[in-house]
């Protein structure tokens, strides 16, 4: 520190010259002290008590005890004036937060879409499940290799299926639809003509085993014909083909003759047309304008059902929720299957009917020996043939059926 400035001056010192500072006069300024002015004395309890105590000892000032650390002292500083601040404005939410509100909206929405795609499918097959009617047909023998179901066409004239009462009924289509635990499946139209033993009723055309016993009757009868044990049996009222292929909007059918039939009111021109419902029930029904009978009403009525199921399984059809359920509740409508069959059976006989019409499957009659074979008694009827027959069913239980076994 310059001397001019060390602590105890009195006076300024004078210049070189003896003269002394300008400056203001002695007495306007205050001599700084040169320690601090002494704290008040501070009495201790002993002292006001009477008990004389020894005073403590005094050091300079400015001197700290020793081993006490120096105090830190904050310099002071001028008051600050506080302005203020002013009122704050509303401010918009960072883009973050509504990037992530954006992202649990979208989240939300796949979340309920994926319940009510799984929702959908779910209510209605349960809701289909409980249209179905049952009836009794199964035979309950031993089971046979693969899925057999035997299809049984009703020409009822309603659009359901037909009465419960046996007497009168009458089976105009009979095919057999088999899924193999290996190999093409196969959809095998039986002729309703078809010359066969009936079970404690002798030999008849097959159709006549519906007459006579019903569904029951019937399944006995084409297992015994076929060595195949009947799965499923799935019986279609053709009166309903009507509401069903009106369902659907319509179907594409082909036929490579002109008919005009009276009998059931089919006026065809040849070639592929679009058919509406009551054209399509015409179809199936038309027989006597048909040089082959039976056997091509059988594929016009196997045709209609393969339309009717590539149809069904159409994106137009498969998203649109009124279609599936005007579908489902028009074919349920027609038809009739046994007691163990349900919904899911129902469907998977849907792609194996698909699978048996498609470029991998194989569709046809057994081997027939007569179509106008006339036994005595029953009329005319169509007689496989006795020696081809027998082995064409067992290649079709066992999955080796060929496109050469139709020929």
């Amino acid at each position: 520190m310059p001397p001019s400035f060390a602590p105890g001056a009195s006076r300024p010192r004078p210049d070189a010259r003896g003269a002394r500072p300008v400056g203001p006069p002695a007495d306007a300024t205050r001599a700084m002290p040169t320690t601090r002015p002494a704290a008040p004395e501070r009495r201790s309890v002993h002292a006001q008590q009477g008990t004389a105590q020894p005073a403590p000892a005094q050091r300079p000032a400015g001197q700290r005890p020793a081993g006490q650390p120096a105090p830190a002292y904050a310099p002071r500083q001028a008051p600050v004036a506080v302005r203020e601040a002013p009122p704050e404005q509303p401010v918009a939410p960072p883009p973050v937060r509504r990037k992530r509100r954006g992202r649990r909206v979208v989240a939300t929405a796949l979340v309920l879409l994926l319940v009510l795609t799984i929702a959908w499918p779910v209510g209605l097959l349960i809701w289909a499940n409980g249209k179905i009617n049952h009836v009794d047909a199964l035979s309950g023998a031993p089971d046979t290799p693969g899925t057999t179901y035997l299809l049984a066409g009703s020409d009822s004239r309603g659009s359901g299926v037909v009465d419960d009462g046996t007497e009168g009924q009458r089976s105009d289509t009979i095919m057999v639809l088999h899924k193999p635990e290996s190999g093409p499946a196969a959809l095998i139209s039986l002729p309703r003509d078809t010359f066969t033993e009936i079970p404690g009723y002798g030999a008849n055309k097959l159709n006549a085993a519906f007459s006579l016993g019903g569904p029951p009757l019937l399944v006995q009868t084409v297992e015994g014909l076929t060595g195949l044990t009947v799965d499923h049996y799935v019986e279609i009222g053709m009166g309903g083909v009507r509401d069903v292929v009106d369902s659907v909007g319509g179907v594409e059918l082909c036929l490579d003759m002109d008919v005009d039939d009276p009998m059931s009111g089919l006026v065809w021109q040849a070639g592929c047309h679009p058919a509406d419902g009551e054209t399509a029930l015409a179809f199936a029904r038309m027989r006597y304008s048909d040089p082959t009978g039976d056997i091509g009403r059988t594929d016009r009525q196997r045709q209609i059902v393969a339309a009717i199921v590539s149809e069904v399984s159409s994106p137009g059809t498969l998203l649109d929720p009124r279609a599936q359920v005007g579908l489902a509740g028009s074919a349920l409508d027609s038809i009739a299957v046994d007691e163990d069959t349900n919904i899911l059976d129902i469907a998977r006989m849907a792609l194996a009917f698909r699978a048996a019409t498609g470029a991998d499957g194989l569709v046809g009659p057994p081997p027939i020996a007569d179509l106008n074979y006339q036994p005595g008694g029953v009329g005319s009827t169509v007689l496989l043939d006795p020696q081809r027959a027998p082995l064409f069913f067992e290649r079709l239980r066992d999955g080796e059926l060929t496109a050469a076994d139709f020929q």
